[in-house]
């Protein structure tokens, strides 16, 4: 029988470039989850903070302070200019925007930019 003759499976080249593949992707993985990890834990804070009591009534440094200390707990350090908090019609509104750099490899650099807004009080949907 021919047909055994060529369904051997995967040569060695074959398996190295399906390695070198997987191996870059992985790498681009460790390089960005970092990043993503760290706004998850911004989004979970603001979700947190738009469901606690009383927070509409609350000044805008007491909102911050309290955004503050939650997101201290997950080692996360936003700069000042990144959070803006704002009294509307519709209640307070609470927006970070911010981005994350970083270096892939050698003079590689990624920029990554995050922007998630949140209306804090009793119906913050």
């Amino acid at each position: 029988m021919q047909s055994a003759r060529y369904t051997r499976g995967m040569t060695l080249l074959g398996f190295v470039i399906v390695l070198i593949i997987a191996g870059f992707f992985a790498f681009i993985g460790m390089k960005l989850f970092p990043p993503y990890a760290e706004h998850h834990s911004v989004r979970q804070a603001m979700i947190e903070l738009s469901n606690e009591p009383g927070i509409a009534q609350k000044s805008p440094a007491d909102i911050r302070k309290m955004l503050d200390a939650k997101l201290y707990i997950n080692y996360v350090t936003l700069k000042p200019e990144a959070v803006k908090i704002e009294r509307s019609g519709q209640g307070v509104t609470l927006r970070v925007n911010y981005e994350s750099r970083g270096n892939m490899a050698g003079n590689l650099d990624y920029v990554v930019t995050f922007d998630h807004t949140v209306v804090l009080g009793p119906n913050p949907r």
